[in-house]
């Protein structure tokens, strides 16, 4: 299920009241409303009473919203009740491991809305998750993944780091791409928000691999997110270059054409009209 392209995803917590109206002038692309985990247990049904106000505030100043819930059952089916769920662009499931899993969120979320519910960004933070990657990314129900870096460390009992995390991350941007789906996420520490140069050189692997967005738990790193996400004005000349290149072949009944050394055809024009669309979105 297809949503507007989200390169950040800034988290703001349900009960953080003064942070509201201040995430919604951060730059991301899209405001993620948690009850998850910067939520204490204490505070969850509290959190739940204020998200609604949370979300129509932001929606107000033309924010897109996006929802965490819970991962366990009994308690998203609380977080559910009352939510404006028509003023969502999204709806994040965490800690997802099964298809059935998406499959019993969808049902309830289709029950609750009164038109076409949101759809759900599933987010795979363990090795069980990640195994299932493909039979979670068919669930027509999606719109996006997400890779939990620092879960996925946790529950391997490494710190965060390219070596450990490449090859889950990339089982998860797979499955995404499979599907037309969003992929966020690092093969890196989310945590960082001090060392910015650091942070923004686990964005450009990220990119370079495969993921297309990242959530943010500070607003100092969502400017590196939105550039690092989005194409280099370097990538953008030699994209025009590509296009126009393919054009003039065309026009002489060829389908490839040589172009600054290289051979151009029809998968590196693909890549170089995604990017220019990635500027004009």
């Amino acid at each position: 299920m297809p949503i507007k392209q989200f390169r950040s995803l800034l988290f703001v917590p349900a009960t953080s009241e003064h942070l509201w109206l201040k995430a919604s002038q951060r730059g991301a692309d899209a405001v993620v409303i948690d009850l998850e985990d910067a939520i204490p247990i204490d505070r969850k049904e509290i959190a739940r009473t204020m998200a609604p106000t949370a979300i129509k505030l932001l929606k107000e100043n033309g924010v897109d919203v996006v929802l965490r819930v819970n991962s366990d059952p009994a308690i998203w089916q609380l977080d559910l009740v009352g939510m404006p769920l028509q003023s969502l662009g999204a709806i994040m499931l965490p800690k997802v491991e099964t298809k059935e899993q998406v499959e019993a969120f969808s049902k309830a979320l289709t029950k609750l809305s009164s038109t076409t519910p949101p759809p759900i960004a599933a987010l795979l933070e363990t090795p069980l998750g990640v195994i299932a990657t493909a039979q979670i990314a068919a669930h027509p129900s999606l719109c996006a993944l997400g890779f939990g870096a620092e879960d996925y460390s946790g529950a391997i009992g490494v710190h965060p780091n390219a070596l450990a995390l490449t090859w889950p991350a990339q089982q998860v941007i797979t499955g995404a791409h499979a599907y037309g789906l969003q992929c966020w996420g690092m093969a890196g520490s989310i945590a960082e928000v001090k060392d910015l140069e650091a942070f923004g050189k686990d964005v450009e692997y990220a990119r370079g691999i495969g993921f297309t967005g990242s959530v943010c738990i500070h607003p100092n790193q969502v400017d590196i997110v939105n550039r690092g996400f989005s194409p280099s004005a370097a990538e953008l000349e030699w994209a025009q270059k590509v296009v126009e290149a393919d054009q003039a072949a065309r026009a002489q009944g060829l389908g490839a054409v040589l172009l600054e050394g290289k051979m151009i055809d029809k998968p590196i024009v693909d890549r170089a009209k995604r990017w220019l669309a990635a500027r004009m979105a």
